[in-house]
């Protein structure tokens, strides 16, 4: 995330534009037990804030996967170097929410998927976008999901986003966590995440709660 003493860096342009998309027609089966999903999509900040405004999730992580332990962290994933994507972890209950509905926000609302290797004013392969699948069956949905929003012509771009098998995830530092909600008026916040939450609102209003599910407060158990 890319911020000057006040205003932002970047082109004139708030946050990206939420797409109407269909839902998946392969779809995760429902399972017992809280499930997990990892998804990259440009600053972690704004992916959280939308998660943690949807029903369903328990707990909304942001962090860095796709590289080693030892780069995981701010300074280091910042160069780009580091093959870490800035990412979040999702907790969810698959009662509530199933796996492709989460990568229906994700694809949607969350960010642009046809941007490579940037979102807004942020650009490296930190911001790019990646599902990082735990298993073959969320890998066959991510990969269904993609062909069938490509084939449907839905963006007026090719998707770019990638499928990777997720070999660990790494929590970001505690200043980075619930920062949409902490800092609101923060200006990258406000002119490029605040937006997201506006569209996850009035696109997936059945799926949207307005009081935020904070890292802080989050109880989850297996």
């Amino acid at each position: 995330m890319l911020v000057l003493s006040g205003f932002l860096a970047g082109p004139s342009r708030a946050a990206e534009d939420a797409v109407i998309i269909p839902p998946p027609v392969l779809d995760a089966k429902a399972a017992s037990g809280i499930q997990t999903a990892v998804i990259a999509g440009g600053c972690f900040w704004g992916v959280q804030g939308v998660f943690q405004h949807t029903a369903g999730v328990l707990n909304a992580v942001s962090g860095y996967a796709g590289g080693a332990r030892e780069t995981a962290n701010y300074d280091k994933v910042s160069t780009g170097a580091t093959g870490h994507a800035e990412s979040v972890e999702i907790r969810f209950d698959p009662k509530q929410i199933s796996y492709g509905k989460i990568l229906q926000i994700f694809f949607s609302v969350a960010h642009d998927p046809t941007q490579l290797d940037r979102q807004g004013p942020d650009n490296g392969t930190q911001y790019r976008s990646e599902v990082f699948t735990l298993n073959d069956e969320q890998k066959n949905v991510a990969e269904a999901y993609i062909a069938q929003l490509d084939g449907a012509k839905v963006y007026k771009k090719p998707i770019v986003t990638k499928v990777g098998t997720l070999k660990g995830f790494f929590p970001a530092e505690s200043y980075h966590q619930d920062y949409l909600t902490l800092h609101p008026n923060q200006p990258y916040i406000a002119y490029y995440d605040i937006p997201k939450i506006r569209n996850l609102k009035n696109l997936f209003a059945d799926n949207y709660v307005e009081k935020p599910t904070l890292v802080g407060r989050a109880k989850v158990t297996n």
